[in-house]
């Protein structure tokens, strides 16, 4: 049955939700020590391998919680006293406030909001060799900017390979193509409420032997940020050392399978030909606020050039049953940011895309 009062949700994040993946949240529980729930997460762990294609160097888990609380793993268990964070947007800026707020040193690389964050960048800061770990936002949703992660990941292993190169693919990961064995990567992580198209909840975390062996050495690690005890419980009991959101893994298993039906490289060119199409539709009728080159595959910020108010605009749409989202923090109503990910088509962003054109009267 249709709910005639929801608005679909093209914003960032979270994204619209099927009802099959909201049915299968709907079984029953089953114990998180039962032999049933090690099947499950044995599965789940399986299939992420799969669908990311994993080196054997490589480990991933799923956490309980929303990808912020990586943030605080990379500060707690990673970072062992200085950190450099590239900062571009409002998501980056959080990351390395969240690993300062963990008692770690952190300088920032600070780069204009819409521009992206180069290697050459980074290079020039790392030269110093006083930085042992590395943050960065592959996809900042504030500005609409990708940040290119795999040549940042190929200068690093050549020049920096000591420097941990963390990364928060939050709104990223899935959507665009990332292979963490290619990029390079030693933390990348994301949640569910993106481009894996569940409700909030759950996070996922590829993680590297290498950064693994990190964790090792730094002291102080939490409890539930301590990622040796994280995968260190995998390996004993194949479950996770805190009580999970079995009713969300239930979908997230039901999510993997539809995705390595889709594989990666269809569902990577379904969300660039919504990519593609959106920035053309923004140039066409107004602007784009990305640095050219480095525009996000999952959403798109446009710029305003329109003279009108986004608020408004987002007012109407909702008696259309849709939602866009206003620009970020000081960009608010100067852009807009139209999400494009999870189970999103072109056809739907088509038609979203028209309502604009109508109730802005732009010529079609």
């Amino acid at each position: 049955m249709v709910n005639r009062m929801h608005k679909r949700l093209l914003i960032p994040g979270p994204t619209e939700v099927s009802a099959e993946m909201l049915r299968e949240q709907t079984r029953p529980l089953i114990g998180h020590r039962a032999q049933e729930f090690t099947d499950l997460y044995v599965g789940i762990i399986k299939k992420l391998h799969d669908f990311f294609q994993l080196s054997e160097n490589y480990q991933v888990t799923v956490t309980t919680s929303s990808g912020t609380l990586w943030f605080d793993i990379v500060g707690r268990s990673i970072v062992k006293e200085d950190a450099l964070a590239c900062t571009n947007g409002a998501f980056s800026e959080r990351f390395g406030k969240a690993v300062q707020g963990c008692g770690k040193n952190v300088d920032l690389l600070e780069v204009e909001w819409g521009k992206a964050v180069k290697p050459e960048m980074i290079a020039d800061k790392l030269g110093s060799g006083e930085y042992d770990t590395l943050t960065i936002c592959h996809n900042e949703t504030s500005t609409g900017v990708r940040n290119p992660i795999y040549k940042i990941g190929k200068m690093m292993k050549k020049d920096f390979p000591n420097v941990m190169l963390t990364i928060d693919s939050i709104s990223g990961m899935v959507g665009d193509k990332l292979l963490p064995s290619e990029i390079g990567c030693d933390v990348i992580f994301a949640s569910t409420q993106k481009c894996f198209a569940l409700p909030p909840g759950l996070a996922i975390g590829i993680v590297s032997d290498q950064a693994l062996n990190r964790a090792r050495e730094v002291q102080n690690r939490g409890l539930y940020t301590n990622l040796v005890h994280l995968f260190d419980y995998y390996e004993k009991k194949h479950q996770t050392p805190f009580t999970p959101n079995i009713a969300l893994l239930y979908a997230l298993d039901k999510r993997l399978d539809l995705l390595l039906e889709e594989t990666a490289d269809g569902v990577y060119k379904r969300h660039l030909a919504m990519a593609e199409y959106t920035r053309n539709w923004a140039q066409k009728h107004l602007a784009l606020f990305p640095e050219p080159g480095y525009e996000s595959v999952t959403v798109t910020c446009v710029k305003n050039t329109s003279g009108k108010g986004v608020k408004e605009l987002n007012e109407e749409l909702a008696k259309r049953h849709y939602m866009i989202s206003n620009g970020y923090g000081k960009l608010r109503e100067q852009t807009f940011r139209i999400g494009h990910m999870g189970e999103w088509t072109l056809d739907g962003i088509k038609e979203v895309l028209r309502h604009i054109e109508d109730i802005w009267g732009f010529e079609k």
